[in-house]
């Protein structure tokens, strides 16, 4: 009896969570327009996550290619925070400047760590 009670606590919890979010791009009136990029989560924070992936610039003097790093800061909602985790490949979209560091906003998660 107190498995059926609990049962029915935890899909009640499920169903009332609402994301509240103004600058969710789902749920929230944030529109997303510009670049698309695809990255790894290299840290996460309350209201942000900082992605990291790898592109190719061309080097004049040398006449050759150098990979390096860019290393952007996107919104996370408060609906995506649970599923994303560090080392996650993510999508990222281009919006307004959110703040000072914020251009970004989480678009989803592709694949994650496998956990053990």
């Amino acid at each position: 009896m107190a498995k059926q009670k609990m049962k029915k606590i935890e899909k009640k919890e499920e169903v009332s969570f609402t994301c509240n979010d103004k600058d969710c791009p789902s749920h929230g009136g944030l529109k997303l327009r510009g670049r698309t990029f695809k990255g790894t989560v290299v840290s996460k924070h309350e209201k942000r996550i900082a992605v990291e992936f790898e592109r190719m610039i061309y080097i004049k003097k040398y006449e050759r290619y150098a990979r390096t790093k860019t290393k952007i800061h996107a919104r996370l909602p408060k609906c995506a925070e649970k599923e994303v985790n560090i080392g996650d490949l993510v999508r990222v979209k281009e919006c307004r400047p959110l703040s000072k560091i914020i251009h970004f906003a989480f678009l989803e998660k592709i694949n994650g760590v496998k956990e053990e």
